[in-house]
């Protein structure tokens, strides 16, 4: 094998010659890693492997030969396919319970119905044609046809607007899934960072610590020291650290669209970024430096060296390595003035490892002036004597957005694990910057397999970070935060993140980094690989079960309120005050207007400061029954209230019945503006405002009331009579009155649920 070949199959490495692997699709890790000929433990993780090359993965640099050791479904993607076909996916909660709901209601009713059929007929002797027709018009009132279109039309409203957030939605379903989520298992690289290798740290040979900002391979920021920006003259030794990374380089950085890319490798894509950051080329007065000769990266001997000449007769060997490989090869270090002096290995190495510790990747960089006939580069003019310029620390950094992100889904009561295959060190320093509460505690991979599944249970509760995990401990770690009840969504772009993607309740794919078969698995796909999209996608998820529930919650009373005045006609034999075909005119002009505009209605204020809903939370919730049951015995009283006026008025039956059916229209939309802000009060200028969708509906159905009322066809067709001024006033103020006994019993229990939030946390306290 060699640089630019996709490995075939599973290979045991025999001859490595600077062989270098991306094995993100595998093991999630955002660079390259080097490859060599040495045996690992048998145990070792599957990022540990470094004498392994596997199916899928991509050869970057160097050349290889191995020893086929498995093919198809025995290679690590084959294994891991075959365990994608035996997760079974979970069903979503809206499915369950709009089947469940579905066969309880239809179930009910058409119980009903029997029994008042049964005894009309048999009890108080109704004529049977009479009887099965107000039967039928029971039925229709009753039954919420148009609730199935208002629900998907809810959906796929939630759909666009996620659509717009760079959240795409494989499944309809799933949306409101997304709303429910408590759990967000993500991975790191490239989404709570940005797959972009960065110079974050650099020391000089003057034993100066800097801190560089930017983003990526962005060009642009700067160097800092103790918060303030340095001149990168005024450091000695920089301009020598910055000529390095620059010549010592085969990397190029191009920009495309506005966004800045990398032509080779990252970390060397990242020391180019620095030294356009400190401006190398203003800086270097000598002019353009030519590259002679050079000494290629190898495993083996773990650094890059380049002889380079400037137009000025000067030459020099430019070296970048593991620091040990380099310190290895330099006898002095610069001082505070610039000049030499003899190498302080323990203090260097100790920099290394504090570097290290935070998570960053660290390179060292050499320098060693030479006679400028000097054309040919070979191994013993870099045995020794060279001068250390200083180290560099390199990460993929946290993208600035996820860290705000994050913070969101803590005030949301969401909580937010990191599962990654990148080592520990490297996890744990990118999850304290992102702001996971528990960064310190990092469990591997090789933790998790010595715990049972009770144990996993439990720690997976306590620890928020998990490092060099397989397909398998993902699994494993979703289905423990499933235990408890959560609904977790899971993120991920390789192929070992399929299996985990499928058996979460919400699998989220990487769109543009992310591997065909973590797409094919997920229910939801990020257009730009960004964890706040995640949290944007769930912030309106929240909106559309908000917005469910509040169709159900408008469609409910009203048709409860149409079933009821029906069912007490029937039950003490009085005359029909809406008749069956009026009934099907109030579902026909209300289902398909009114009740369509909750769809459109905007995330409320108060949406991500709740705590997510329970697993299995019901669609009718005991606050939303008991205004079901409030309003459908306002809406009867109403209506009864109104028809009964009319008859003692003198009025023909076919006008009592007219206001009557004005009435349960007036009560519907007053009913309208009442579920629109379900959770907060209704009386407020935005609440009243409105939005442009419900004014318009509002404007239909009062058109077609006016037309059915005041229309000579229409009131052929609907055996209607022109309602009196007086009396439509009448009619309005009854809406009105409703709507004010509805808001009452609104803030009374909005009060009482906010007492129990505040004796829940004095509890907790």
């Amino acid at each position: 094998m060699e640089a630019g070949d996709r490995v075939p199959a599973d290979l045991r490495l025999l001859e490595v010659h600077g062989l270098m692997a991306q094995e993100a699709v595998l093991t999630g890790e955002s660079v390259p890693v080097e490859k060599s000929t040495r045996a690992v433990a048998a145990d070792a993780a599957l990022g540990d492997r470094a004498g392994m090359a596997y199916s899928g993965t991509l050869i970057t640099a160097g050349q290889a030969r191995g020893l086929v050791v498995a093919t198809g479904t025995a290679t690590e993607i084959g294994r891991i396919s075959g365990l994608l076909g035996e997760v079974e996916p979970l069903v979503t909660p809206l499915v369950r319970q709009m089947n469940r709901f579905g066969r309880w209601l239809s179930g009910g009713i058409l119980t009903l119905a029997l029994l008042i059929l049964v005894f009309g007929y048999f009890v108080q002797h109704l004529p049977f044609g009479e009887l099965f027709m107000a039967v039928v018009g029971l039925s229709v009132a009753a039954i919420p046809e148009g609730l199935p279109a208002i629900l998907t039309v809810t959906l796929a409203i939630g759909v666009q607007a996620m659509a717009r957030r760079n959240a795409i939605i494989r499944r309809l379903p799933a949306i409101e899934t997304v709303g429910a989520v408590s759990v967000i298992c993500s991975d790191k690289t490239g989404t709570l960072t940005s797959n972009e290798m960065m110079v974050a740290t650099v020391v000089t040979g003057a034993g100066r610590h800097l801190r560089v900002t930017g983003s990526g391979y962005a060009p642009e920021g700067r160097v800092e020291r103790d918060g303030e920006a340095v001149n990168a003259s005024e450091v000695a030794g920089l301009v020598d650290l910055a000529r390095v990374a620059w010549l010592c380089n085969d990397a190029e950085l191009r920009q495309d669209d506005g966004q800045w890319n990398v032509e080779g490798d990252p970390m060397e894509g990242a020391l180019v970024a620095l030294a356009r950051k400190l401006d190398i080329r203003t800086l270097d007065n000598d002019g353009p430096w030519v590259r002679t000769d050079l000494i290629p990266f190898d495993a083996q001997h773990r650094f890059m060296a380049t002889l380079n000449h400037d137009h000025q007769g000067h030459a020099g060997v430019f070296l970048k390595g593991a620091p040990e490989a380099v310190l290895d090869r330099c006898r002095w270090q610069l001082n505070a003035d610039g000049e030499h002096e003899v190498l302080d290995r323990g203090w260097w190495e100790r920099k290394q490892e504090e570097i290290a510790r935070g998570g960053e990747r660290v390179l060292a960089l050499a320098v060693r002036p030479e006679a400028p006939e000097k054309t040919v580069l070979v191994f013993e003019d870099v045995a020794d004597e060279l001068i250390l310029v200083g180290l560099v620390g390199l990460i993929d950094p946290p993208r600035p957005e996820a860290i705000a992100a994050v913070g969101e889904c803590h005030k949301a009561g969401i909580a937010v694990k990191m599962i990654t295959g990148d080592h520990a060190l490297t996890a744990s320093a990118i999850a304290r910057q992102v702001g996971l509460t528990r960064a310190e505690s990092v469990l591997t991979g090789k933790d998790l397999d010595a715990l049972d599944d009770a144990q996993l249970a439990e720690a997976v509760r306590e620890n928020d970070v998990f490092a060099r995990t397989s397909p398998e401990h993902k699994l494993r770690l979703v289905m423990a935060l499933q235990s408890h009840g959560l609904a977790v969504a899971m993120t991920g772009d390789g192929v070992n993140d399929a299996p985990a993607l499928k058996r979460a309740d919400i699998g989220i794919a990487m769109g543009r980094k992310g591997s065909e078969a973590t797409r094919e698995a997920a229910d939801l796909v990020l257009a730009d690989d960004n964890f706040a999209s995640i949290v944007a996608a769930v912030r309106e998820g929240r909106t559309v079960y908000t917005n469910l529930k509040k169709v159900i919650g408008w469609t409910l009373p009203t048709n409860a309120g149409e079933a009821l005045t029906i069912m007490v006609a029937l039950s003490v034999g009085f005359t029909l005050p809406i008749n069956p075909v009026q009934i099907l005119w109030v579902n026909l002009v209300t289902g398909i207007t009114l009740g369509v505009a909750l769809a459109f209605e905007p995330m409320e204020d108060a949406t991500m400061a709740r705590p997510p809903r329970r697993r299995n939370e019901p669609l009718l919730t005991p606050a939303i029954l008991w205004t079901i049951v409030t309003a459908s015995s306002l809406f009867l009283a109403a209506v009864y209230g109104i028809f009964l006026h009319a008859k003692a008025q003198g009025y023909p039956i076919e006008l009592a019945r007219t206001m009557a059916v004005n009435t349960l229209v007036v009560m519907e939309i007053f009913y309208l503006f009442f579920m629109r802000n379900f959770y907060t009060t209704s009386i407020n200028r935005k609440a009243i405002r409105g939005t442009p969708v419900v004014w318009l509906t509002v404007g239909l159905v009062v058109a077609a009331q006016f037309v059915m009322t005041y229309a000579p066809p229409a009131q052929r067709l609907f055996d209607t009579r022109a309602v009196p001024l007086v009396d439509g006033l009448l009619i309005v103020g009854s809406g009105v009155v409703v709507f004010g006994l509805l808001e009452v019993e609104k803030q009374v229990r909005l009060r009482r649920q906010g007492r129990k939030a505040v004796a829940g946390v004095s509890a907790a306290q």
